[in-house]
């Protein structure tokens, strides 16, 4: 399931390519036909993350809520800003958030730096979507236009030069203001939205007063935005924190550790477009590290493995109906 970097990183692709633009809408599926009707023709207007869900505001106080959930995918195509990420991804952003990115070039902005403002260098490439052949890289500017639709596309969004297709969401609606705002409101604190402040203290109010084990809580959406199976198994491993642990049990200044250690990933995951949960690699290190995520985890995906720190075999046990990962050692 995509993480909360990933759809932050795809709302910023909207910022960027849709938002201020006419949209052209259709549902190839059928299955979001009316909804696709009342938002054809309108502009874009705004859009944002919270969590794994996005949000895109279009004239008139329509919002679209997209929640892609385990199979949901945003393919792009057409003229987008591109960086290392999207283009080893052939511009498919979501369901396949763990390919790794060959860094031919660093990921900098316009102003020639790494910035969180920026979802990558700057510049237009025309990207086109083979669902059949996921190895192909990019494509040259003569492609067909508007890109044949592909498998079972629930919402396409257009405008002259790009094109979105949406495959596979859990939850794909159109909502009012108000309705939008009571979404938000279920929804537990994201590091890139609202106060800082006031969202450390909500997350460490709502883990401190339950007795659900740690590893739960860090997937409860309601609790903490966007935190996902990969991310739960980073941050327990890196606060040494045993995944089994009541929330009422952790001590504050650990709950305040974690909550500090996802501001830090959530903004390397949405400036890298990867989940890098190991500190301090450079060079040959780092460059290995975003092209496979053998090389960026501490524990996630290396059940059997010996731990890297210990040397005590990574244990993997199903939780939640999830998979967790964790070192009985250095966890205990």
């Amino acid at each position: 399931m995509p993480e909360g970097h990933s759809v932050h990183r795809i709302a910023r692709q909207f910022d960027r390519n849709f938002v201020g633009k006419t949209l052209r809408a259709s549902s190839p599926q059928g299955r979001f036909a009316e909804g696709a009707a009342v938002l054809d023709g309108r502009a874009a207007v705004s859009v944002q993350a919270v969590g794994k869900q996005m949000f895109l505001e279009a004239e008139g106080d329509i919002w679209l809520r997209v929640h892609l959930g385990l199979y949901g995918a945003w393919d792009f195509a057409g003229e987008i800003l591109v960086d290392p990420t999207i283009a080893s991804a052939n511009g498919r952003m979501g369901q396949t958030n763990q390919r790794g990115t060959v860094l031919d070039e660093p990921i900098l902005d316009d102003a020639g730096e790494n910035s969180l403002a920026s979802i990558g260098a700057p510049r237009r490439t025309r990207v086109h979507v083979r669902m059949s052949e996921q190895t192909k890289g990019l494509a040259d500017e003569g492609l067909e236009w508007p890109p044949p639709v592909v498998g079972q596309v629930r919402l396409r969004l257009m405008t002259d030069i790009t094109a979105a297709d949406l495959r596979g969401p859990t939850a794909c609606v159109l909502q009012s203001p108000e309705e939008m705002l009571a979404t938000i409101a279920k929804l537990g604190p994201d590091p890139l939205v609202g106060d800082p402040v006031e969202n450390e203290e909500r997350f460490v109010r709502a883990v401190r007063k339950k007795s659900t084990v740690i590893a739960l809580l860090l997937m409860d959406q309601s609790v903490v935005s966007g935190i996902g199976n990969v991310y739960r198994a980073e941050m327990l491993y890196r606060q040494r924190l045993n995944p089994h642990t009541p929330g009422r049990d952790v001590p504050e200044e650990i709950v305040r550790a974690l909550w500090h250690d996802w501001v830090r990933l959530l903004a390397i995951g949405v400036e890298t477009g990867q989940m890098m949960t190991m500190d301090g690699l450079t060079g040959e290190d780092y460059r290995a590290a975003m092209a496979n995520r053998d090389d960026r985890h501490w524990v996630y995906h290396r059940a059997g493995l010996p731990c890297r720190i210990c040397g005590t075999e990574i244990a993997l046990e199903e939780i939640g109906a999830r998979k967790l990962y964790w070192c009985p050692r250095c966890q205990a």
